[in-house]
């Protein structure tokens, strides 16, 4: 991350179990554990703010850095979650996992995704779940495969190609949005 200040206010939203080194305030929409955090969430001496990405409790341009990692893609409304950012953050980082990393790890029913992301440049295009993308490959095979404890030759595929299983985007004022949803029938 190359935009990361040294110094201010730097959000991390929806750290849960894991939040970001650099952040100076952590937040959480959920206390209580989901299927998207299944671990104990972390509490420490640094500020905590219970939020909703969809209404920000900030001030416009009030944070540095927004550090958001495998949040968006679990929106309600990706429009309005990404012009929050957008109007409190200065710069930021969001990570999803692309389609297929759902796809193979069968993951985005499991963990209530809704959105898969592309990054093109500085635009985010969120396109909405069908029900067959949702389920993915319907095996676990690849999960216990990438995940064993134990050495297997696809592991050298994965980790060394996470770029490929995440969308990332390093943004500095502002990024574009662009959301295809599902008709309704």
């Amino acid at each position: 991350m190359r935009h990361v200040p040294n110094h201010g206010i730097i959000l991390d939203i929806g750290g849960g179990h894991n939040p970001f080194p650099k952040a100076t305030i952590l937040s959480e929409r959920f206390l209580e554990m989901t299927a998207h955090r299944r671990e104990e969430l972390v509490r420490d001496e640094r500020p905590f703010v219970i939020l909703d990405i969809h209404n920000l409790p900030f001030k416009s341009k009030s944070i540095d850095y927004i550090y958001c990692s495998h949040v968006i893609e679990h929106v309600d409304n990706p429009e309005q979650a990404c012009a929050e950012l957008i109007r409190v953050g200065r710069a930021g980082y969001i990570e999803s996992p692309t389609l297929m990393k759902d796809a193979l790890f069968s993951w985005a029913k499991e963990l209530n995704h809704r959105w898969h992301i592309v990054q093109l440049g500085n635009r985010l295009v969120f396109f909405e779940y069908d029900q067959r993308r949702l389920e993915g490959v319907r095996s676990m095979r690849w999960q216990e495969t990438i995940l064993s404890p134990y050495y297997y030759s696809e592991q050298d595929l994965f980790y060394p190609n996470r770029d490929l299983f995440n969308t990332i985007l390093e943004w500095v004022d502002r990024f574009e949005v662009v959301v295809f949803r599902l008709e309704k029938a």
